[in-house]
């Protein structure tokens, strides 16, 4: 049952946690080993909800569902416009349910309530639009053939999707996946983020009651050792699309590759650079740079968390960010105030303050922050680093957490050196009123995506996904289809026609 609470001057009715359960072939089902796991509010620590434990057998079911769904369930075989009026209703749902989705995204994540549901809750919504107005515009090709033949291809549904997400963006990442699959005509498995799997489960509730039918999308959370690794191997999943750390993308391809060779989509974060120069708006750049790398929390994979500042304005810079960090408050998400919530976890919260530590191990200042904050729950100070080199663990790994390296440069050139000194190639921005120095930034920097005097700008129109290690195959705009259907060419003779 739904309780209310008061948070300082705020009363919020806490939601009622409905789904804990598996959700296989349109029922919510309890594991086949019967075990469970915890899922932790992280204001606290303290336990929200038991969650069934989803494994190797369960997976097997849930694809069972999958694969009688698409082998022989209407959802394929609907045409793309009927497929399009049940998205809409899913999409009319999620927003119908704001209130209670972002609740739950904001108590099982730590992500702020009022930010969730003004951004989270209606991405989600209007990725499912976007997909839907999709459905009924996937068309193949009219080939020109050498010869006396007809050529022309089809764009087919690949089949059963296995889609591994992670834990960060519940209600965004698990849309965002899914509608591009639903789109097409494919059936899936979805694994959430063990740290985070209510809205998930939720989401699989909202798609059943919108109409999709029975083994369409499955929902099996867990572990990723465990679920993950049954959905990347299993010889009856067609594609497999992930969002996670590169070192699971790994073993991912390498499942794939020792099962069936399913394609693969993966999108496994990054080190963005974001670049700023001397003409910037000094106000916009301080801006930027806060916002983008502590929104969230800083547990955001396009973070643009190596931070370059011509030296012209660096002094000015490093001071305005300082005195505009004072005013940053760090709490409870549900206190309208509140600018950052906790880590998601205990486990990443000792992690991005393992990695604090270490930056100071290697030598780096720290500017601002640094340490642990509040009486209890998973809060962290945001966290400024100056003299950082490159060669630093903080400047090369993907800390996810409020950590931001500033570094100073001089010339075009070695921003744009430096920028592409890393592993990642998700995103970069950069500041200037110049735009043919942006116009050089933007076709040397080596990223999937560039922000222009802007940053984290993101709509389900805007191919997301990165380059390098961060992975490959798009989420969003029309290109997010493509790892959901399979081309097919077709050859017939031409007999008889009065021209070729």
């Amino acid at each position: 049952m739904a309780s209310k609470h008061n948070v300082g001057s705020v009363q919020f009715q806490m939601p009622e946690i409905k789904f804990t359960k598996l959700f296989i072939n349109g029922r919510f089902v309890d594991a086949v080993s019967g075990r469970m796991f915890e899922t932790r509010d992280p204001r606290t620590g303290d336990v929200i909800a038991n969650i069934a434990e989803g494994d190797k057998e369960d997976v097997d079911l849930a694809v069972r569902a999958a694969r009688e769904a698409f082998d022989h369930g209407e959802w394929p075989r609907m045409s793309g416009t009927e497929r399009g009026r049940i998205m809409t209703r899913f999409a009319d749902l999620v927003e119908q349910n704001a209130d209670e989705l972002a609740l739950i995204d904001s108590l099982d994540a730590g992500k702020l309530i009022a930010a969730t549901k003004l951004f989270d809750v209606a991405a989600a919504a209007g990725s499912l639009r976007y997909f839907a107005g999709a459905a009924d515009k996937i068309h193949g090709e009219t080939l020109k053939m050498q010869g006396q033949f007809h050529g022309y291809t089809l764009r087919e549904p690949i089949g059963v999707a296995g889609v591994i997400i992670p834990w960060n963006i519940p209600s965004i990442i698990f849309c965002l996946k899914v509608a591009p699959a639903l789109a097409a005509g494919c059936t899936m498995v979805v694994k959430p983020g063990e740290q985070a799997p209510l809205a998930a489960l939720y989401l699989a509730d909202l798609a059943k009651q919108a109409g999709i039918p029975d083994g369409v999308v499955n929902v099996v959370p867990g572990f990723g050792p465990t679920a993950g690794a049954a959905i990347a191997s299993h010889m009856n999943v067609d594609t497999v699309t992930f969002t996670g750390s590169k070192e699971v993308g790994r073993l991912i391809m390498e499942a794939s590759a020792r099962s069936n060779l399913k394609p693969v989509s993966l999108e496994l974060g990054g080190k963005s650079p974001l670049v700023i120069f001397d003409d910037a708006d000094l106000d916009m750049a301080v801006e930027l740079a806060i916002n983008a790398n502590l929104f969230n929390k800083g547990e955001i994979c396009i973070a643009p968390s190596r931070v370059y500042v011509q030296e012209g304005i660096y002094d000015r810079f490093e001071n305005k960010l300082v005195e505009s960090l004072k005013s940053w408050v760090v709490g409870t998400p549900f206190e309208p105030h509140v600018k950052q919530g906790p880590q998601v976890n205990k486990t990443q919260y000792e992690r991005v303050l393992s990695y604090i530590d270490q930056g100071k191990r290697e030598g780096a200042t720290v500017l601002t922050g640094g340490k642990p904050c509040g009486q209890k729950g998973y809060y962290i100070e945001p966290t400024v680093f100056t003299n950082v080199k490159e060669d630093m663990i903080i400047a090369k790994d993907e800390i996810f957490g409020p950590v931001m390296c500033l570094m100073k440069f001089k010339t075009v050139e070695e921003a744009i050196e430096r920028a592409n000194d890393t592993a990642y190639g998700l995103g970069a921005g950069v500041v200037t009123r110049d735009m043919d120095v942006a116009n050089r930034v933007i076709r040397s920097v080596r990223a999937g995506m560039v922000w222009v005097n802007c940053y984290m700008v993101v709509c389900s129109d805007f191919p997301f996904g990165g380059r390098k290690m961060s992975g490959f195959g798009k989420d969003e705009g029309m290109h997010a289809l493509d790892k959901y259907l399979a081309v097919k060419s077709v050859i017939s003779p031409l007999r008889g026609s009065p021209w070729i």
